[in-house]
């Protein structure tokens, strides 16, 4: 890509957006799991506070479907969008190649901004430079950290899931974990394989990798259940997905193992499964302040010209260990299904 038509190549003076986070709405809108086709968020809700045009942000994610993670994500979007004037179109597809053809259907439509996730850069690249050609602005989240500048992006909200999987790790050490056994719902997803990387590096007992089908939950409890049966020694199972850590408990009690689960991401049922001591420990990266960020920010960069992180830096949402010890605090807002 000509890096040099990109809008961060014609800046003459970067600034840093201020926190767009400042004024944060609770009032998310309820939404429904992704998929391949598209579909146009808050047609019922209000304009908006903004007094500025309205325009039109499409959101693509690669949310697999029945992953709630991403109704977290999609209720921040929206509520940046109702207070920004904001027409949010989202869809979704975990497939990398269906993925860009919605990208292209967002460039199709003429929209003001894209927002996208970048679980598999590579596949994403071409379609990525067709949108900045078209002069459309383009951001990105939750995934592809360490490729959206490469990409051309504007900028990235997230977390770095090598870092966050470094915390783990340590975590892991702390409670006096031996053995572990790191479950990836997807393979060749660049954030999974990040945090068991980053996990692996920091932990200093044994780190075993479990590949699962992460969209077929039954096949997902008896690989687990059968990991356990075969290594008694496992004493911690790592989901990489909050999904799939309840799943995992279940594993546990079904392979008659004494492991722990504690797991990456959060939502309201994992709250409760943290105060019950049915689950150790959870990374929270704030899914719902990637969405809100996310549209903000694109909202911010048309009609003010900012660019958090001066496109450099990444605005970095995470991680952030939610444990029994502030569990209670945190589980008000999971509760309203924003954290």
């Amino acid at each position: 890509m000509d890096r040099s038509s990109h809008p961060r190549s014609r800046r003459v003076a970067p600034f840093v957006a201020a926190a767009a986070a400042a004024a944060l709405a609770l009032a998310g809108c309820s939404s429904s799991s992704g998929g391949k086709k598209s579909e146009e968020g808050g047609a019922d809700a209000s304009a908006g506070k903004a007094s500025t045009p309205q325009m039109t942000v499409a959101l693509v994610t690669h949310q697999a479907p029945g992953d709630t993670f991403w109704d977290i994500v999609r209720k921040g979007a929206q509520t940046a969008a109702d207070k920004d004037n904001v027409k949010l179109i989202y869809s979704a597809d975990p497939n990398a190649g269906n993925q860009a053809n919605l990208v292209q259907n967002a460039i199709d439509q003429k929209v003001d901004g894209i927002a996208v996730t970048l679980a598999k850069p590579d596949a994403l690249k071409g379609v990525i430079a067709k949108a900045t050609a078209a002069g459309i602005p383009v951001v990105g989240l939750n995934s592809g950290l360490s490729d959206w500048k490469d990409l051309g992006l504007l900028e990235f909200f997230g977390q770095d899931e090598t870092v966050a999987g470094e915390a783990f790790g340590k975590k892991l050490n702390e409670v006096g974990a031996k053995n572990a056994v790191c479950v990836v719902q997807e393979q060749g997803n660049i954030g999974l394989t990040q945090r068991c990387a980053g996990l692996e590096k920091t932990f200093e007992g044994k780190t075993q990798v479990l590949n699962v089908n992460g969209t077929d939950m039954p096949s997902v409890k008896s690989t687990i259940t059968a990991k356990l049966k075969q290594d008694s020694s496992i004493d911690y199972v790592v989901t990489l997905g909050a999904p799939f850590a309840p799943t995992a408990v279940q594993s546990v009690e079904e392979a008659g193992s004494k492991a722990k689960v504690a797991t990456f991401d959060l939502n309201k049922e994992l709250t409760g499964a943290i105060q019950d001591g049915d689950i150790q420990f959870a990374v929270d990266q704030q899914p719902y302040l990637q969405g809100y960020l996310a549209v903000d920010g694109l909202w911010l960069y048309k009609n003010n010209g900012n660019y958090s992180g001066g496109g450099e830096q990444p605005v970095l949402t995470g991680p952030a260990f939610v444990d029994k010890s502030n569990v209670e605090a945190v589980s008000q807002y999971a509760a309203k299904g924003t954290r």
